[in-house]
């Protein structure tokens, strides 16, 4: 009967040695829990580079192929124009407004 006692003891403890290891151990639940959220993370990361991959590749298929779009592209970007055509630069309205209020503070 005694050593019933003694068994059933050291098993109760093995249990719960085992149950809290379970869940704070560098193994257990709540480190689960962080790579689950982890990994969503990153699948969510992937899944926008891939996108942007994609994007990539149809642009340089069009540069490749596209005499229009290689046209376009330049226009935009390099504010490139053809013979007799004027082209108008506005400034950014963030800048615009922030030199303005930067000027009204000089004054007061």
């Amino acid at each position: 009967m005694f050593w019933k006692r003694v068994i059933l003891g050291c098993l109760i403890t093995l249990n719960i040695f085992l149950f809290v290891r379970m869940l704070v151990s560098d193994q257990g639940f709540f480190s689960y829990r962080e790579l689950k959220s982890d990994y969503i993370t990153l699948e969510a990361q992937l899944a926008e580079v891939q996108q942007k991959n994609l994007e990539l590749s149809q642009e340089i298929r069009l540069l490749q192929s596209d005499a229009d779009y290689i046209e376009r592209v330049i226009r935009q970007r390099l504010n490139f124009v053809k013979d007799n055509e004027i082209l108008y630069i506005f400034p950014d309205a963030t800048k615009v407004g922030t030199a303005g209020a930067a000027q009204d503070e000089g004054k007061d």
